[in-house]
């Protein structure tokens, strides 16, 4: 246990963290996403798990990870079918924790459940959350920590 780091952050996960770079994505799956599959296509080749829902894991995570505001899409959701407009209960709970985590709204934009796996297999690394509720799936593109002073 580390002081300040919040506790669902294992090891494997904050060396993960640590070591993306600046544009490097960072996938929040559910159950359901075929998550160990996918994660062998990731730059990290393997899955990371954290054991609690969606939004919880990404409170953890948003609270040692800047989003990149330099694109628009830093922060993304798969689609519920074929109705980008549709917003799921997940999707919802993610919305206000990223909110919170930025201090601002930010946009949390639709990606096609294809092009959402298309975009997996390009991240660096995949964390396989214990959501239960479909599309709960989430990227998010690591941004930069300006110098201090």
């Amino acid at each position: 246990m580390l002081k300040g780091i919040d506790p669902l952050l294992n090891a494997d996960v904050l060396q993960a963290l640590c070591a993306m770079g600046h544009g490097d994505d960072l996938i929040l799956c559910d159950t359901n996403f075929p998550a160990e599959a996918v994660a062998r296509d990731s730059v990290l080749g393997y899955l990371l798990r954290i054991d609690a829902a969606a939004p919880e894991v990404a409170r953890a995570v948003l609270s040692v990870y800047p989003l990149d505001s330099f694109v628009d899409d830093a922060a993304a959701r798969m689609q519920v079918g074929d109705t980008p407009d549709d917003i799921a209960p997940v999707h919802a709970e993610a919305q206000a924790v990223i909110d919170a985590a930025e201090g601002r709204s930010w946009p949390l934009n639709p990606i096609e459940r294809f092009d959402f796996y298309d975009r997996a297999r390009r991240a660096f690394a995949i964390i396989q959350t214990q959501e239960t509720r479909f599309y709960g799936n989430f990227a998010l593109r690591k941004g930069v920590i300006p110098p201090t002073g």
